[in-house]
Formats: C-alpha cells, sequence, structure tokens
C-alpha cells in the first residue's frame, strides 16, 4: 500500500492536460519502444468527439509504474458541463495535479473542479504548464493560483502547496526557472514524495467505494473504485449497499487493474487500488461492495441535479428514415437507457407522448455530444430547444437556476456585451480592466444563457472567452425574450430552386441551398423581421413560348447560414425542433401544418426538478 499512489490530473479545457498524461505515461516506460502509442498523440482522449473537439469529455482512468511505485491517474474533464464526472473522482484519488496554462493563468473552470478537489482533503500539486510559450508569465500566475486558493477557503496545510514548472509538449518540468532539465524527473519525484499513500486499511473483508462506471456486453456493468479496506479476491461473495438503503447480493466475477491504458484482469486486489469489479448489475455510483452485512456502507455523496432538460423525439417528418437505420422510439429509449449506465449526470424519463423521452442533464453541451455520438451510430431522433428545471421554494415561490459568468472581451466591444447581459436580466457583479481586455463577472439566469455563446462570438468576432458554473436557484428574474428574427418557413415540398431561393433571399438569410430537398414546416431561412413567413423554395420559373434571354442567369445567392449541432440547439425557438440524422442537419417546426400551428401559439412552460 505504501507503494501506489493516486492522482487526478485537473485543469480548464486546453491547458494541456491529457498532453501531460502521455507525458507521463511515454517517460515512464509504460510503452515498449515500438509500440504504437509511443508515436501518438493525446493517447487519453480515445472517443473521435474528444479528438475532434480538444477536449475531455469523459474521466478516464490509467496507470504507470515509476521505480517501484504504482500511480494510478484519472484524467477529469475541464468543462463543467461534465462535472458530474469530476465529483465522483474525488472519492478515489489522494491528490491532484492542478495544471494552469503560464500564459492565461487560473480559468473559471479551475475554480469549480479545484473547489471539488479541496472539499474532499485532496493533497494539490501546482503544474505551471506551458512556460515555453511567447507570452508566459509563469511567476505571475502562480500568484494568482495563490490567490485563487485563498479565496476558496484553503486550510495552512493545502496553502503550502509544491509547484513544478513544465512544458507538456516538450516533456520536460522544473523544479525553478533557472535549473536544467529535459525529462519529468522532477514531477515523478513530487508525486511520490507530497502525495500521501491512499488511506485505506489492510484486513480481513473488503470495502469498495464506486466511482465510476462502464458496462461492458459480456460481463453487464463494471463498477470503478478505490478498494478502502481488506482485499479482494475473484469469485468472493459481496453484499452491494445502494443509495436508497437497499442492499443486493452477488459475487465478484471480475477483478481489472490499470497498466498503461489497458485494463488487466488480475485475481486479488489490495487495499489502496483502484480497481474494476463486476458482478453486480445494479451498482450505481457512490455506492458500497463490501464482503459482508457486518460491514457499514461508506458514506453515500449524492450528485448535483441537473439543471437543464431537452426532449428527444421520433422523427415523424416526411424525409424520416432516409439516412438512420435506428429510428424507432424502441431504439432511442433503448439507447438512452445504455448511456444512463455509464454517464451519471444525465438522467432519463419517458413523457405523457409514447414516441417523447425528457433528457435532464447539465448543460446543453452535455447532451448535445449525447445527440451527435447518435447520430454517428446511425440513430434519428427530434431535439427540442434546452428548457432549464425550476424549482419550488419553502413557501412554493418559483426559483430558477442561476449561473455564476465570466467573460473576457476585449474593451471596444464592452457596451454591446454589456447591452446584450442586461436584455437576458444579468446582474454585473465584478469589472477588471486588464490592458486591452475587460473581465465581467456576473449572475445570469441559466435560461437567460441558452444562445449566448453565439451571441458573444459574433459580437467580438471571435475574441470573447465566456465560462460558467451554477451558483444558486433564485427568484424567477422574469420573462426573457427567446432570438429576435423569424424564421422563414416552407409551404411547399421538392427540391429547393435557385430561381425561388433568390426570392426568397431579400426577406432574410438562407439556410438551404438549392438542389436540398425541403418539406413543408421545415425552416429555410431567417427572416430579417420577427415573426414567421410562409414562403415557397421550390417554385420554378413559368415558361412561356417566347425566347428568354435571362433563364436562371445573373442569380447571385448568398452562402447559406450552416449552423453546427450546438448552435443549431441554442438558435431554435421554443415551438421548433432540430432533426438530427446521420448525414444531414436540419431545423423545423413542432407542428409541420401552417393552420394547426396558428392554432397553438407559443407559450412558455415551466418544468421543475425531481427532487
Amino acid at each position: 500500500m505504501q507503494h501506489i499512489r493516486n492522482i487526478a490530473i485537473i485543469a480548464h479545457v486546453d491547458h494541456g492536460k491529457t498532453t501531460l498524461v502521455d507525458c507521463l505515461l511515454k517517460q515512464s516506460g509504460t510503452f515498449r519502444a515500438n509500440q504504437a502509442e509511443t508515436q501518438g498523440e493525446r493517447l487519453m482522449d480515445s472517443m473521435d468527439l474528444e479528438r475532434e473537439k480538444g477536449i475531455t469529455i469523459r474521466a478516464k482512468n490509467a496507470a504507470f509504474k515509476y521505480k517501484d511505485y504504482h500511480i494510478n491517474i484519472v484524467d477529469t474533464p475541464g468543462h463543467a458541463d461534465f462535472g458530474g464526472e469530476v465529483e465522483r473522482i474525488m472519492n478515489m484519488i489522494d491528490g491532484v495535479l492542478l495544471v494552469v496554462d503560464a500564459a492565461e493563468g487560473p480559468q473559471a473552470q479551475t475554480r469549480f473542479v479545484l473547489r471539488k478537489a479541496l472539499e474532499a482533503g485532496a493533497k494539490p500539486i501546482v503544474v505551471i504548464n506551458k512556460i515555453d510559450r511567447e507570452n508566459a508569465n509563469p511567476k505571475k500566475v502562480l500568484d494568482q493560483v495563490f490567490e485563487l486558493f485563498i479565496s476558496l477557503n484553503a486550510t495552512d496545510e493545502q496553502l503550502d502547496f509544491p509547484f513544478i514548472y513544465c512544458s507538456a509538449k516538450a516533456g520536460y518540468a522544473k523544479l525553478e526557472l533557472t535549473d536544467p532539465s529535459t525529462t519529468m524527473e522532477p514531477l515523478f519525484e513530487t508525486i511520490v514524495k507530497h502525495i500521501p499513500p491512499p488511506r485505506a486499511r489492510a484486513g480481513v473483508g473488503f470495502q469498495v467505494l464506486v466511482a465510476n462506471l462502464d458496462y461492458s456486453d459480456y460481463l453487464g456493468r463494471i463498477a470503478f473504485g478505490k478498494i478502502y479496506e481488506g482485499k479482494i479476491k475473484v469469485d468472493d461473495p459481496a453484499i452491494c449497499r445502494h443509495g436508497s438503503g437497499k442492499t443486493s447480493r452477488g459475487k465478484v466475477t471480475m477483478i481489472y487493474h490499470f497498466e498503461g491504458m489497458k485494463r488487466i484482469e488480475i485475481k486479488e486486489a489490495h487495499a489502496g487500488d483502484i480497481v474494476g469489479i463486476t458482478g453486480f448489475e445494479e451498482v450505481f455510483i457512490g455506492e458500497t461492495i463490501c464482503d459482508s452485512d457486518a460491514r457499514p456502507a461508506l458514506p453515500y455523496i449524492p450528485i448535483d441535479p441537473p439543471t437543464i432538460q431537452m426532449e428527444f423525439a421520433v422523427n415523424d417528418g416526411p424525409l424520416a428514415g432516409k439516412d438512420g437505420k435506428l429510428v424507432t422510439a424502441r431504439h432511442i429509449w433503448d439507447r438512452l437507457q445504455k448511456e444512463i449506465r455509464t454517464n451519471v449526470a444525465l438522467r432519463v424519463a419517458q413523457t405523457s407522448d409514447p414516441k417523447v423521452f425528457a433528457v435532464s442533464g447539465r448543460g446543453e453541451m452535455q447532451i448535445a455530444i449525447l445527440v451527435e455520438q447518435m447520430r454517428r451510430e446511425g440513430y434519428e431522433v427530434l431535439v427540442s430547444r434546452p428548457e432549464v428545471l425550476w424549482k419550488k421554494g419553502p413557501n412554493g415561490e418559483l426559483l430558477e437556476p442561476i449561473e455564476k459568468l465570466f467573460v473576457e472581451i476585449p474593451n471596444e466591444n464592452l457596451g454591446s456585451v454589456m447591452e446584450n447581459l442586461s436584455f437576458r436580466k444579468a446582474q454585473i457583479t465584478n469589472m477588471n480592466h486588464v490592458g486591452v481586455h475587460v473581465s465581467v463577472e456576473a449572475l445570469v439566469p441559466m435560461r437567460g444563457l441558452i444562445g449566448f455563446e453565439t451571441d458573444l462570438v459574433n459580437m467580438t468576432r471571435g475574441m470573447g472567452v465566456m465560462s460558467h458554473l451554477f451558483h444558486e436557484y433564485g427568484p424567477d428574474r422574469g420573462e426573457i425574450a427567446a432570438r429576435k428574427n423569424g424564421s422563414l418557413v416552407s409551404m411547399d415540398a421538392g427540391e429547393a430552386t435557385s430561381y425561388a431561393l433568390n426570392m426568397i433571399q431579400e426577406r432574410g438569410r438562407l439556410m438551404v441551398q438549392p438542389g436540398e430537398e425541403v418539406y413543408i414546416g421545415m425552416i429555410v431561412g431567417e427572416n430579417a423581421r420577427e415573426n414567421d413567413i410562409p414562403v415557397n423554395p421550390v417554385k420554378e420559373k413559368r415558361l412561356t413560348n417566347m425566347r428568354s434571354q435571362g433563364d436562371g442567369k445573373g442569380i447571385q445567392l448568398a452562402p447559406p447560414l450552416k449552423l453546427s449541432l450546438e448552435r443549431a440547439l441554442e438558435y431554435i425557438d421554443v415551438d421548433e425542433f432540430v432533426e438530427a440524422t446521420p448525414k444531414h442537419l436540419r431545423l423545423r417546426k413542432r407542428i409541420l401544418d401552417e393552420n394547426q400551428r396558428k392554432r397553438s401559439e407559443k407559450s412558455r412552460t415551466i418544468k421543475f426538478v425531481e427532487n
């Protein structure tokens, strides 16, 4: 046990933590010299989406040997939408490497993850990364990190943190900026010296706290966690103590251990190690697996509730089933069930309509990534605009989730951004001018943040940076208007023609190209005004028996507005859907028929968190 170290690596999005893990695995000799992994980059980003977006989505485990120490690493997501992944990791580890960019300093998300780590009593080591960047200022960043620790009420012991300067890309670390160094040796030494051995007891019997889940089609659910006490062997009888107080019996059918990034089957494991156990189908995060009724459950830590909900519906449009193979309600429900086996921050429920399911999560990005994964697997689904989940206060008053927003923008955009925030019912709490940039802190209703990122990118020409954290449930801030522009809705079906689109583009921006299939009720563009207008994008030029010179010539169409999945979910209004299929993203009205649509006018609905 003295030779085991359990650490998590935490950082803001894009501060280099996945590259750092690569470096640690490669330099510790985990891979053979001729193994494919020695050539790869960002090895921990195993999902396609993680590689494309350059962010970590799932918390993952790896391990390496250094001298005679076995070091378990958990790579945690840096994005607040995946905070559910972070909270439960803290139960497994005894120390954290806090990775901070030497140019940007600690950001809002760093604060969120660090707070969770300090509350769990983990020992921090600060790694100031990217010291070879041209505008790096490691000393100043170190001061900022110290201030961050103070603002998070760190204990005196935590404030006395060791720190390391490094460049994960170039593969070296140093204790002082003036030290010569070409390897990660100083970081390995610091981990072994400062991170305590696991808080666990050797003895008879065993006790494991589940902190992460995976699923195998052959073995069922795999529960990952730290052994708090005793040793565990394959075929041991065991019981699982559920969060509800119930217990279920079973036996340990398989034990996994990590070497590099591979899972290796082992026959037994000892206190302090991080292992995967199979044999329990109903096990959940935060629950305890132990050997007998005599052993109590470890403290159950519930996960923060979701704050946002979207509806997933069966695609019932005229073009349904042309791209995807998995299109029925049963297919979609089975896929959502499979997702919540491993993704605990999501909740899924059936609604009064058998073809519509309610999916709740931490933020729209988390749910958008699920939709993107489903598209790639061959599913077709309709997704509604994100709706926030409200709570009822002690006296029955309405409470809505309020987020703490951090925005960094160039000085010249301050006026337009402030106007936009006031329109979204934001309350500015702090403002700092640093050089040519302004950083603004504000409390904004979660509803007001939907679509804000799109506006921010447009207003600041991509120079604005934002991040946000859940703050509290506060009183209702009143009506927040949805987007200002109406839609251009198709009133006919067929192939869009350039002749028709040329006339439509005078009314607003197009979202389709000539030759694209359209149907009645599909949104083909954005109106320049507030109301929706029915248009005919398939109209053809009338032919006469006179010869005409200008037939189809001289038509110049503006390039269409193409939205990514996340932008589309923010963009749509309450009465609209995004139709996501493997090959297409279309926007459409909920009710395709125009006359029926007029009867059911838009209305604001309020949904509540299920306690």
